[in-house]
């Protein structure tokens, strides 16, 4: 019996798992069926197929036809399985050489017309044929996308009938070609912000080490300022890094804009998302945004507002870097390197502090409002500061802050030299990895011992101070961490006795 075999992509979080599209051609009444796991998107592929062949003038076999997905327990979705489909019909009813298919891989969905349409996951997907050395075909609209992975051969076509002259060799399609690196993105600049010193200063140290800062602080303050400015301060991003994040947006539902190439991620939720936007979910699942945050930053604005479930879910990848996102027929692990950018008023009316005087909030409701956030969240931020009320003087006067370029300098510097020293950045050492590169000398370790036993610091909040002073050492240019560096580590956690 006719049969023939089409390399497509199916995805998994951010994988692209090959999936062998085979087409049989049986005895019996004419029929069209698609196994495999077809969700509903795949199963009405039949109709779009068929017009589409139709349309072209090639001839619609008039016999059992059996296209099989496999592997058979992987769940199939998305139109993207239209074009190899239409592809393996024809081969195996002799209208095309099955031999013209090998060495391609094959994603798109077909219009009636036969036009082909893009598709979600290019960027993933090409990066899956690129490793198995194959070529890519798919819609036109989708190719910039594909080709931002370089070792990847993409061949963009805009009908079904261009795809099937190329397999023929009257017509071959001309390869994609990356697009020339854009300009520099435009930043918000952090010398716009007026006043606060201190929360510039721990800005800073958040973006040298990737470390998780809280910022508290009356409502105007500047806090969402200098949320939005965090990225303008980070060491650009390594061609992996842009990768990594790029190929999660393309998985996602919104894709991904080949414009924003290279640019750091910055998500902001609002404060109703639910636990599943936050990590992800759906079936099958979809990233969610501390996904979309992949090797940039996630800033919640308002933290204790967020439902409780959706701020709990974050204390998983925090600390490992990725997401496990687990369903009843299914189970998906995201990247989930992002750091955390929070801001929060001081009570419920905003006022607590405040030379105002507005606040009449109790203790207790006070304490309520701040415990909406668990210890053990609050033990994973390792820096949280005060931005009080800017004075009149700052406000009136002219902006006097250092450019964010003068900032990013020395950022970039101290992040350089963490990548030199142990690989990735000092937020992300581990326990063994603490202890090796933050020793203290006898003086800074008679300091942390105080410190510990008044602040009553956990193991955890013990080795966040430890890197947290380690970015203050590498700022400075300084091989030991000292006394001074690990004074200021340990003053961003004096507000831990407030929760």
């Amino acid at each position: 019996m006719p049969l023939a075999s089409v390399a497509s992509r199916a995805l998994a979080g951010i994988a692209a798992p090959e999936v062998t599209v085979e087409v049989h051609l049986g005895p019996g009444l004419p029929s069209f069926n698609i196994v495999g796991l077809p969700d509903a998107e795949v199963r009405e592929a039949k109709d779009r197929v068929r017009a589409a062949l139709n349309q072209a003038r090639f001839e619609f076999p008039a016999r059992r036809i059996t296209v099989n997905l496999a592997p058979a327990d992987l769940p199939k979705d998305s139109s993207r399985f239209d074009l190899p489909i239409a592809l393996g019909i024809l081969a195996a009813s002799g209208q095309l050489k099955p031999a013209a298919l090998e060495g391609h891989e094959f994603a798109g969905e077909l219009s009636l017309t036969g036009e082909l349409r893009p598709v979600r996951g290019a960027l993933a997907m090409a990066l899956g044929a690129g490793r198995a050395g194959r070529s890519f075909v798919l819609p036109r609209p989708s190719a910039a996308q594909a080709a931002l992975a370089s070792r990847a051969r993409v061949l963009p076509a805009a009908t079904l009938l261009e795809v099937c002259a190329h397999l023929a060799g009257e017509a071959p399609l001309a390869p994609q070609t990356r697009d020339p690196d854009a300009a520099a993105p435009a930043y918000l600049e952090l010398a716009e912000v007026r006043g606060q010193a201190q929360a510039k200063r721990a800005l800073e140290i958040a973006a040298a080490g990737a470390h998780a800062l809280l910022m508290i602080g009356p409502p105007g303050t500047g806090k969402s300022m200098l949320a939005a400015r965090l990225p303008g301060i980070l060491p650009p991003m390594r061609e992996s890094e842009a990768l990594e994040a790029a190929a999660v947006h393309s998985a996602s539902s919104l894709g991904f804009d080949a414009a924003r190439w290279a640019q750091r991620p910055f998500r902001a939720p609002h404060h109703s998302a639910s636990s599943a936007a936050l990590v992800g979910g759906a079936n099958p699942p979809r990233p969610g945004e501390v996904s979309l945050a992949h090797h940039g930053v996630l800033f919640l604005d308002e933290m204790p507002e967020f439902p409780r479930d959706a701020l709990e879910a974050l204390r998983e990848p925090l600390e490992s870097g990725s997401i496990a996102i687990a369903r009843a027929a299914r189970q998906c692990r995201f990247p989930a390197q992002f750091q955390l950018l929070a801001a929060m008023n001081p009570c419920p009316c905003g006022y607590l502090g405040d030379v105002s005087g507005r606040c009449r909030c109790t203790p207790d409701q006070v304490l309520r409002y701040r415990r909406r956030i668990s210890g053990p969240l609050m033990d994973r931020i390792d820096l949280k500061v005060e931005v009080p009320r800017p004075r009149d003087a700052e406000l009136l006067g002219a902006p006097g802050g250092e450019p964010s370029a003068a900032v990013r300098e020395r950022v970039c510097a101290a992040r350089a030299c963490q990548l030199a020293r142990q690989g990735k950045p000092n937020a992300w050492l581990q326990a063994k990895e603490t202890v090796l590169h933050c020793a203290l000398d006898a003086a800074a370790e008679r300091l942390l011992k105080e410190a510990i036993a008044k602040l009553a610091l956990s193991a955890r909040a013990y080795h966040r101070v430890l890197r947290v002073a380690r970015t203050i050492a590498d700022l400075a240019a300084s091989e030991a961490i000292g006394t001074a560096a690990l004074a200021e580590a340990i003053q961003y956690r004096r507000l831990d006795a407030t929760f």
